[in-house]
């Protein structure tokens, strides 16, 4: 959506179609070197730890100060490509971990190559000031999402509306700074702090986001760039969601048909229709009364929604979901919440700033009635998680702060982009990889075809991995004739669970790294 708008002595904002110039290295040469202490962990014991203060205000840099929590696997090998940064999406997602876990599933020799960088943006994590709008938002149990009678519907509004309040009278001076702009600026005075002239970056969801919008502010900064399950960045941010819920809808029902074929082992059926009134006759039950007092409707859809980012998470979902059926056994339900839901992944600090950054991104419609328009339309077709994206986005509606306009992207300046993306994704819909393809010119497209989980690099595709591999190594990308440069089969789906499996933690893959929503 755009083309170059920066020099080497400066750098411009998109915003509506306008440039909006700013010097983007103003102060920065009073930036401290970094301390690097080591804050190594038994999985990745040459992790190292540093801070970084950045100006809250870009505009102002002699302004006030916040802090940016950073962390690194430094490079071992006597060729240096520079340094590699990592963000796991969210927004809100902390990035510290993520460096470990790219510095050791890459292969070894190409991660050697690398200072590879973790950061909590800001707001986030360990970085100061660390956003808590509402402590215990989301604690249970929660109105029923389906806003199926005027009270219920009066309820949930009661509860965005006040999240936005709270946001606004705590953190009044800070949710004017704290978008996708202003962390791409952060990331920039990483890059200063570290000494490169330009950086490499992998990022996940959201974060492909990020680094689009950071490759368009200083496209001449950007060496490397992988962007992994790819935003549709002229859906930011209403749209988005929209999209995400008809995919979110169709990868449960995936899910209800996967359950279906294991029928041997589940006991609910061969006929995925059956099973799936029998879930939703689960979700009418336990809003009449929850499981264990904790698991209401709202907490059953939160629970069963990371089967739509990651596969590998059906086998522990459908024994919960049979226990239930079975014999009204609610234990596994809780567990399944506790150990699965999606807002205990974000905790509230990752919701926190999670809308801050989306509801200060881009417009959102100010008058619910639009809202509700448009979610029940949605819902008619895909029930599973509409209403619920709704009222997790919903506090936009009465945002405290104004909203700026999405960054377009589009971009003839950069070095070749490797994008990969699986088709079955809901969290990021294939078509948003499509269309970042063609905004970024000269990027390469690589599709995990059949491919139903998000986050799908590093994570066993050894296919897509070569690819990741080829480009850090020598930027080497793959190019085709039509829209898609090279394409990879997906692995296969996943078994129940055996004995020896059933322990097997949600932490132990790149999914429990990465932010949720986006």
């Amino acid at each position: 959506m755009r083309k170059r708008a920066a020099v080497l002595c400066g750098a411009a904002v998109v915003v509506a179609g306008t440039f909006t110039a700013v010097p983007a290295e103003a102060g920065v040469e009073r930036s401290p070197k970094l301390a690097w202490k080591s804050c190594g962990t038994t999985a990745h014991p040459t992790l190292q730890c540093a801070s970084l203060k950045v100006p809250l205000d870009h505009a102002n840099p002699h302004g006030e100060q916040i802090t940016l929590a950073l962390s690194r696997v430094p490079h071992t090998a006597k060729t240096y490509q520079g340094p590699l940064l990592v963000n796991p999406g969210g927004p809100g997602g902390s990035g510290l971990g993520l460096a470990g876990f790219v510095a050791k599933t890459l292969p070894k020799p190409v991660a050697a190559q690398y200072d590879v960088i973790g950061f909590d943006p800001r707001g986030v994590g360990k970085s100061k000031p660390a956003l808590d709008c509402r402590p215990g938002h989301f604690d249970p149990v929660r109105p029923d999402s389906v806003p199926s009678t005027p009270a219920l519907e009066k309820a949930d509004l009661t509860r965005a509306q006040s999240f936005a309040k709270a946001c606004g009278d705590k953190y009044a001076h800070l949710l004017p700074y704290i978008d996708t702009i202003s962390a791409a600026r952060d990331m920039d005075r990483i890059r200063h702090a570290v000494g490169a002239e330009r950086i490499n970056y992998f990022g996940y969801s959201y974060g492909t986001y990020l680094g689009a919008v950071y490759a368009r502010l200083f496209p001449e900064r950007v060496r490397r760039l992988v962007l992994d399950s790819v935003v549709d960045p002229t859906g930011v941010w209403y749209e988005n969601n929209l999209t995400q819920d008809h995919a979110f809808n169709d990868r449960h029902l995936a899910f209800l048909a996967w359950v279906a074929k294991h029928h041997a082992t589940y006991k609910l059926g061969t006929d995925p229709a059956k099973i799936e009134a029998k879930w939703y006759a689960m979700r009418a039950a336990l809003a009449k009364k929850s499981a264990g007092g904790t698991v209401g409707p709202a907490e059953l859809e939160e629970t069963f929604l990371p089967g739509g980012y990651f596969n590998g998470y059906w086998p522990h979902l459908a024994e919960a979901f049979a226990a239930y059926v079975g014999d009204r056994n609610g234990d596994p339900l809780v567990e399944a919440y506790e150990n699965f839901a999606a807002v205990d992944a974000a905790g509230d600090n990752g919701y926190s700033v999670y809308t801050s950054v989306q509801c200060r991104d881009a417009t959102w419609p100010r008058h619910w009635e639009q809202w509700r328009e448009d979610n029940w339309a949605v819902y008619a077709k895909a029930p599973f998680m509409t209403w619920s994206n709704a009222w997790y986005n919903a506090p936009c509606a009465f945002w405290p702060t104004g909203s700026l306009q999405p960054v377009n992207v589009a971009n003839g300046q950069l070095p070749p982009v490797l994008l990969l993306q699986a088709t079955g994704d809901a969290a990021t819909p294939y078509q948003g990889a499509v269309m970042m393809h063609r905004m970024l010119h000269g990027s390469s497209l690589v599709v995990e075809e059949g491919g139903q989980n998000h986050g799908i690099s590093l994570s066993g595709n050894a296919c897509l991995d070569k690819h990741v591999a080829a480009y850090l190594t020598d930027g080497t990308v793959p190019r085709g004739d039509g829209e898609v440069d090279a394409v990879c089969d997906a692995l296969p789906g996943p078994k129940p669970l055996s004995p020896t499996s059933a322990a097997s933690s949600r932490g132990s893959t790149l999914h429990g790294l990465l932010g949720f929503r986006g």
